[in-house]
């Protein structure tokens, strides 16, 4: 083997014996095998020999080549083995036949108070509906009694969509749907429509202690032969107190609102402050919970139920503000925030 030769190899493999990491091993590589390498530099050596010292010169400086790349392939396998078993080494021992630690999650506060209304009103002989959060003008507004001129609708910053749709401002929107599915049993039965529809409703509102621009009701109605405020009240009354397992301080005030006449505001006291006034309540110790009231006639018409034969009552309940009142949370931007450890807090789980 050439002189020059013998020693860049014997150079090389001293070098090879120093590397510690991937890095180091690749600044080896480019410094022999490089455009620029000292192996390369080597061919600029023939130019002075003969056919035949060219030939076997070559074959040698081919041999260093695949020699170097070989080790280098090696040692570039072993350093990861290394860098593989210094992660494990790492990483704790434990053992495999312990049962998991791990935090168990919960509902948020939300989900868990329309469950229970849920299941109050399934014991009072109400379907449970779902509906869509995307729905049609119509649908939210004008089957409603509330026509495209109606002023009603500035009450409502509203969410359109470029194809005309939007996301519905209140769940009355399942109203229309609602009648038209079981309007032939009350017609032909005389069975009464019950039923209740939660979902969640979105506007552009400003956000403050009591104001989200996403927010859950839960829409329920009843139709049928003489039903009258009375009963309106009853229902009212009797899910509050299962909700809140005691009495509860309600309150009817007039309302404006399109499909109900007469309309109705049921505000509930205060349970945060106890009616002395809080952020929550806007400092009047009461709580604007329920709209509610006697359904239009116009709306039972459109849903395809005679308003002359059967009446009934509608009621928006604010899921949003019913969680705020039986869990105390005096700020209702809790419940979008993500933060468990403010949520996890009032269900339960720790």
């Amino acid at each position: 083997m050439n002189e020059e030769i013998r020693d860049l190899r014997a150079g090389f493999l001293d070098k090879l014996k120093e590397i510690q990491s991937q890095r180091e091993l690749e600044d080896l590589r480019v410094a022999f095998l490089g455009k620029k390498g000292q192996v390369t530099a080597l061919l600029k050596n023939l130019g002075g020999l003969s056919e035949e010292a060219k030939r076997s010169f070559g074959r040698e400086v081919n041999d260093l080549k695949r020699e170097i790349s070989e080790q280098l392939a090696m040692r570039m396998e072993s350093i990861r083995q290394e860098d593989l078993q210094r992660e494990l080494d790492a990483v704790p021992t434990f053992d495999v036949s312990m049962p998991p630690v791990f935090r168990r999650g919960s509902y948020h506060p939300i989900t868990l108070v329309q469950r229970q209304c849920e299941n109050v009103f399934r014991s009072m002989g109400f379907t449970l509906e779902d509906y869509s959060e995307v729905v049609t003008d119509y649908e939210c507004f004008e089957s409603l009694n509330i026509p495209k001129f109606h002023p009603a609708r500035d009450m409502q910053d509203t969410y359109y969509l470029d194809n005309g749709q939007l996301l519905k401002t209140q769940t009355s929107a399942a109203q229309n749907a609602i009648y038209r599915k079981y309007g032939p049993r009350l017609i032909e039965k005389g069975e009464p429509i019950k039923a209740v529809f939660p979902g969640r409703c979105f506007r552009n509102e400003s956000t403050d202690a009591c104001h989200e621009n996403t927010f859950f009701q839960m829409e329920g109605v009843m139709v049928g032969r003489d039903i009258s405020i009375s009963n309106l009240i009853f229902f009212m009354k009797t899910m509050l107190s299962e909700v809140f397992r005691r009495d509860i301080k309600v309150r009817l005030r007039p309302g404006f609102f399109p499909f109900v006449e007469p309309g109705f505001e049921l505000d509930i006291n205060c349970l945060i402050c106890g009616g002395s006034g809080c952020a929550s309540c806007k400092h009047s110790g009461w709580l604007e919970l329920c709209p509610c009231g006697m359904i239009h006639p116009n709306v039972l018409r459109e849903g395809g139920i005679d308003p002359e034969q059967y009446t009934g009552f509608a009621f928006g309940l604010g899921l949003t503000r019913l969680a705020m009142m039986k869990y105390g949370i005096a700020d209702l931007r809790d419940f979008n925030s993500g933060l468990l450890n403010r949520l996890d807090q009032f269900t339960g789980e720790n």
